[in-house]
Parts: structure tokens; sequence; C-alpha cells
């Protein structure tokens, strides 16, 4: 399976700790199967930071979801509730329950797999948060809205799945 992660750097080695926290899954190393949604991902990345988009292409087996040394949690494609609260959790800095199933703060998964909180959802989440709508509200919106997806991975070893491709 390919995989790409659009950047404003050649990513030679993915390091963990330079990833930013507070993502949908948690802290973690994006990727996506869509050339065109990374694309769009670099010129934004490029925009905002400085620097020429640059399109990271990796090589994973395609069975790696059957993997029994690997916890993956994968949502599909679609959104769903508990994808909703999964993403609140993980988006919250106030939020501290740590095991909680419902959160990757703390790596739990190697790999998550699931839709992405587009700038729409984002706002939604925002509203959520502030008390402007309920959380039902909230799920209610975002189910029906077209979604992308990427592949988040939150551990060395799920790294170490990733063969870097030149292009």
């Amino acid at each position: 399976m390919r995989l790409y992660h659009g950047s404003n750097v050649d990513i030679k080695v993915i390091n963990l700790a330079l990833c930013r926290p507070y993502k949908d899954f948690g802290q973690g190393f994006y990727l996506t199967v869509m050339k065109e949604q990374a694309e769009k991902m670099a010129n934004r990345v490029a925009r905002i930071y400085g620097g020429s988009p640059v399109l990271n292409v990796y090589e994973i087996d395609d069975d790696f979801t059957q993997r029994k040394d690997l916890n993956i949690k994968d949502f599909r494609a679609e959104t769903s509730e508990e994808w909703a609260r999964f993403v609140r959790n993980n988006r919250s800095k106030k939020f501290s329950n740590f095991s909680d199933p419902e959160c990757n703060l703390d790596n739990k998964y190697d790999i998550v797999i699931g839709p992405i909180a587009d700038d729409d959802m984002v706002l939604l989440f925002r509203q959520y948060e502030n008390g402007m709508i309920t959380f039902e509200n909230m799920l209610s919106s975002m189910i029906y809205k077209k979604t992308t997806n990427q592949y988040s991975f939150h551990t060395e070893k799920a790294v170490s799945l990733l063969r870097k491709e030149s292009i």
C-alpha cells in the first residue's frame, strides 16, 4: 500500500517527538492513501511555514492491519459517534483520562485509521467546547459530511513498518 505525507521538507527519518500533539488521533505521523489530499497539505504547510511543498511517499505491507503485535484502531471511512468522541478527546488540552479507550493521548494505539476532521468539523468541535452546541448537534452535523482518510502512526514500532520511496 502506498501512503503519502504532505510537508515542506523531505522527511528522511520520522521523528515522532517532532509531531504536533492534540491532533485528531493524538500526537503522531499522519499519512493518507489520497495523493491529491497530501499534495494539498504540502501546499498548505509550505504556505504557512515557508519553503516548497514536498510530497513524501511511503510503502507499507498491504496486510499490516492483520499484525498481532500492533494495537490498531480502525474507524473505517465513515464518521461515527465513537469517532467524534475519540477526535474530541485527542484534540482537547483539558482531557486527562489517558486510560480511556476513546483517546490516544498515551499512544495506546500504534496506528489509528479513519476520517479527517476537516476545517468545518473543527469549527463544530470548537462550538461544542465553548458550549454553543450540544454533542448531539455536533455529531448530527458531522454524520453526513464527505470525509477524507488518514493513517496515523504513534509508536516507533508502527513507524518502522513504513518504507520511504524516492520519487
